[in-house]
């Protein structure tokens, strides 16, 4: 590889990693959104109460706007619904058109309108940053393909993440919706991720020895998994607090965890069995922590993340649900995902065993 195609990986690897951190910054500001109940800031979408700037006040939207935007958001209802049918998931298309709680409109709030709305301008400004991401990898076409394949497809899933984000808007924040939307964002945070370590072995080609590398990965692999089905707990958990907030009109947070129910319960005992199958990650790394390579920091830094996650989990649980925990613990747990899958992509670079590299070594 000769210096200029040298620099242009190097620049596409800078611009995948900031790419990737500016989706984990707009993960923080849809914590926000979602802990100050803005998500129906905007009733429209990609427009913001049919403008590309929001009201300030309620004086300038007609008399009848809540009807208005209910009426638009039933008829894209419907075509999502008629979508669903065509694919074969009419049920659930008809409980959407039934489902009562889609048709609530909120009234007006200029604080919760803003807060959404610069949400959305930093969704479209990351949009660009993957745009650009597939304009650098093109420039590489010719050595290395296979970015710029794998830089299209992140493109594709940020498109699709917006048009369920408007679906999101459209069926009044439903449930299972925001939880697509969640995992959806982990799949294009990992896609990008392993854009970003591709690149990353391109310019610096390493190997990592390790004798129990399979051992490794499955625990590795488990863990993902476990974080996975935790972060959907924590959907639910979430939409229990939303109704909570919903009932008592924000008033008596400190009573909002008793009433939680079993979800709460499972999420929270849950974590327990996460932090043990990680210190059972962090012990098998540290046996091979001389030879580890890259392993041994990323999982220092993911037990050192699952540690804030708790923390940040019992300081909500304990403190009455502070609105500025949630976005965090939101954050944290997002975080430990993308640290796994980079722990699982580094320990996936072993090519020799340990016996192969004793003979390397001799050679030498």
């Amino acid at each position: 590889m000769n210096i200029k195609d040298r620099k242009r990986l190097n620049s596409f690897r800078r611009i995948s990693l900031i790419t990737t951190i500016a989706i984990y910054f707009l993960i923080l500001v849809g914590g926000i959104v979602r802990s100050t109940g803005s998500g129906m800031g905007c009733p429209d979408w990609p427009k913001c109460f049919g403008s590309w700037i929001p009201p300030t006040s309620v004086d300038q939207l007609p008399k009848n706007y809540l009807d208005i935007y209910l009426e638009q958001r039933m008829e894209k209802n419907q075509r999502f619904a008629q979508l669903l049918a065509t694919i074969g998931f009419g049920d659930v298309g008809q409980q959407i058109l039934e489902d009562e709680s889609v048709a609530i409109e909120e009234p007006f709030n200029a604080t919760k309108t803003w807060i959404e709305y610069i949400n959305r301008l930093i969704g479209a400004l990351i949009g660009f940053l993957v745009l650009l991401t597939v304009y650098r990898a093109l420039r590489l076409w010719n050595l290395y393909r296979s970015l710029a394949y794998l830089s299209i497809g992140a493109l594709v899933l940020v498109l699709f993440q917006g048009w369920i984000g408007s679906i999101v808007v459209s069926t009044n924040l439903l449930q299972w919706m925001i939880t697509l939307h969640m995992l959806l964002a982990l799949l294009i945070v990992c896609l990008l991720l392993y854009i970003y370590h591709k690149a990353s072995v391109l310019l610096e080609p390493r190997l990592v020895y390790l004798g129990n590398k399979r051992a490794l990965k499955y625990v590795v692999l488990c863990c993902m998994i476990l974080m996975i089905v935790q972060i959907v707990l924590g959907t639910q958990v979430r939409e229990e607090i939303d109704r909570l907030s919903r009932q008592f009109s924000g008033a008596f947070r400190d009573s909002w965890i008793d009433g939680l129910g079993v979800t709460f319960l499972v999420h929270r005992s849950y974590s327990l069995v996460i932090l043990g199958m990680h210190i059972l990650l962090g012990y098998l790394v540290y046996r091979e922590r001389s030879s580890a390579g890259l392993v041994s920091p990323l999982t220092v830094f993911l037990l050192a993340v699952i540690v804030l996650e708790i923390i940040s989990g019992a300081g909500m649980a304990y403190f009455a649900l502070p609105a500025f925990l949630q976005p965090l613990h939101l954050l944290f747990g997002t975080l430990i995902v993308g640290i796994q899958f980079l722990v699982w992509l580094e320990i996936g670079q072993q090519k020799n065993s340990l016996k192969e590299k004793s003979f390397l070594i001799l050679q030498k």
